[in-house]
């Protein structure tokens, strides 16, 4: 039933964006690591999506929309969790037990201003995916209601 796809594809973008928050909190409550397992500075997580399986491929045949639309499948899933590679900040503390003969300390490559927009944009994409949520439950209700 498309209607059930549907709410499948919110879903699914519902779970992928809650995850994608959970990542920002991660980032943000790590922010003054300066040490971890490894010895290591933390290094900013972020989250890389894809299409679901059977999701519009554009190399597909126009045919192909219109089965998809019975075929269950769509939406979005996390692929991978990865690390910011780039270099570490520097915060000049010779008191701290972490720093270098230089009196520098090598500080975790997360951005407070990034972490927030990227918490931002989730909220969003969340907001507009239970948007989405409760227009098709509203439109089953008032499917239900004709037959009165």
């Amino acid at each position: 039933m498309a209607f059930l796809d549907s709410m499948s594809i919110s879903a699914s973008a519902l779970t992928a964006e809650r995850y994608r928050m959970d990542v920002v909190a991660e980032n943000m409550a790590n922010i003054n690591t300066t040490r971890g397992e490894d010895g290591e500075p933390y290094r900013r997580k972020f989250v890389v999506f894809a299409e679901r399986e059977g999701s519009n491929n554009l190399n597909n045949p126009f045919s192909s929309f219109f089965r998809r639309g019975t075929s269950g499948k769509g939406g979005v899933r996390v692929v991978e969790t990865g690390e910011d590679m780039s270099e570490f900040k520097y915060d000049y503390n010779p008191t701290h037990p972490d720093a270098d003969e230089n009196g520098f300390v090598r500080m975790p490559n997360v951005e407070v201003v990034q972490e927030m927009l990227d918490m931002m944009s989730a909220y969003r994409a969340y907001e507009a995916n239970v948007t989405a949520i409760n227009t098709f439950k509203d439109m089953a209700v008032k499917t239900l209601e004709i037959g009165k």
